[in-house]
């Protein structure tokens, strides 16, 4: 257990909760209960709550306003009954509607908030809204960022921030026992939702390239999403058949089993920021070859802790791929290098910082 101790702290944290079970639902959910395992008093606020009645999700136009007056109405109760806010925020939208009214709501209120900010696509957002956020971050009593990358992002637009990295379980995610059955052939995975930014179709296009040098090669695709039917057809396409399993949104223990199954892993994404994925890869001793997009470079060092290509090129994914499954000595070292970097990413390594991030921010609040 950590020797960081929230014992009596007030802690509201605000961010979604799964369904759908993105990086960033998974990571408020597992922050409030790592917080109330630390003897906090957790409150916890979805933003992404559902929509009531159902009928409304049908209507855009309509429904956004459905979600949005009843989550100010609980962020201001709840705001009165904290010593601090821990806000995860992401671009576009998201921001908009649920981040800044936060941050302001908080401000009148002078409630002591801490902006936890991810998401690969913070360069544009900011490119295109910097004044607006720039604004509203100077009433937040910290900036928080999972990753090197998105430091590197905010001191561009002239905010200060701070790291504070993801957290990763490493009682649910470990390396298969030794001397466990594996399938026949290489088993790949890939571990992100079905949507064009994370460029699934590129791993489907590797995995045929690379059945040229394992014919028993298969691949697992575990996520949802709007992309499903155009990945199916590009499998029937290529004629992979069966070497493509599309398994879905699975629930924690079945991606842990996943992880333990495979022999690699593939993060082909266009655009990213710290994804969990790889962490918990890493951790389940899985190799990993991926894009060098937004803040992977920060998180893997190419050769020794992953294998790093750039981006949409099918072939450099299956030649990686090949690379590290052929060579007993290079797969044995990126899983060891993969392991203890991994160890930088648990909560008795992680809560300390956010301890003295909580201090800070309550020590700067305002009277009433």
């Amino acid at each position: 257990m950590s020797s960081a101790r929230f014992d009596g702290l007030r802690i509201g944290v605000i961010g979604p909760l799964a369904p759908p079970a993105g990086g960033m639902a998974l990571q408020t959910e597992q922050l409030a209960r790592l917080l109330g395992d630390a003897g906090a008093r957790v409150e916890l606020l979805q933003t992404n709550a559902p929509y009531r009645p159902g009928w409304v999700a049908r209507v855009p136009g309509l429904r956004a306003g459905f979600r949005l007056l009843p989550y100010l109405l609980r962020l201001w109760r709840m705001l009165a009954r904290q010593d601090v806010i821990h806000l995860m925020a992401n671009s576009g939208w998201a921001w908009h509607l649920f981040a800044a009214p936060a941050i302001w709501l908080a401000h009148w209120r002078g409630t002591p908030l801490v902006v936890n900010y991810r998401g690969g696509g913070a360069a544009e957002f900011l490119q295109g809204a910097q004044s607006q956020v720039r604004a509203t971050m100077r009433r937040a009593s910290a900036l928080i960022v999972p990753s090197g990358f998105l430091l590197d992002v905010f001191g561009r637009f002239g905010m200060a921030a701070s790291i504070v990295p993801n957290i990763v379980d490493l009682s649910r995610y470990a390396p298969a026992r030794a001397g466990a059955e594996k399938g026949m052939g290489p088993h790949l995975i890939v571990t992100r939702n079905l949507e064009t930014i994370y460029d699934n179709a590129s791993a489907i296009r590797a995995l045929a390239l690379l059945r040229e040098h394992y014919p028993t090669a298969h691949l697992t695709i575990a996520g949802s999403g709007p992309e499903r039917a155009n990945l199916q057809a590009l499998v029937a396409q290529l004629g992979l058949g069966e070497a493509v399993h599309f398994a879905g949104r699975l629930d924690r223990a079945a991606m842990a089993a996943l992880y333990r199954s495979a022999d690699l892993m593939w993060n082909p994404s266009r655009k990213d920021n710290m994804p969990n994925s790889v962490l918990e890869a890493l951790a389940s001793g899985v190799p990993v070859v991926s894009t060098a997009v937004g803040g992977v470079p920060y998180l893997l060092e190419h050769g020794r802790t992953g294998w790093l290509v750039e981006p949409a090129q099918p072939d450099a994914l299956a030649d990686a791929a090949a690379q590290v499954l052929d060579k007993a000595e290079l797969r044995a070292s990126l899983i060891d290098a993969g392991l203890e970097e991994v160890q930088r990413y648990t909560w008795e390594r992680v809560a300390p910082a956010l301890l003295n991030t909580y201090r800070q921010a309550i020590s700067t609040r305002r009277p009433q």
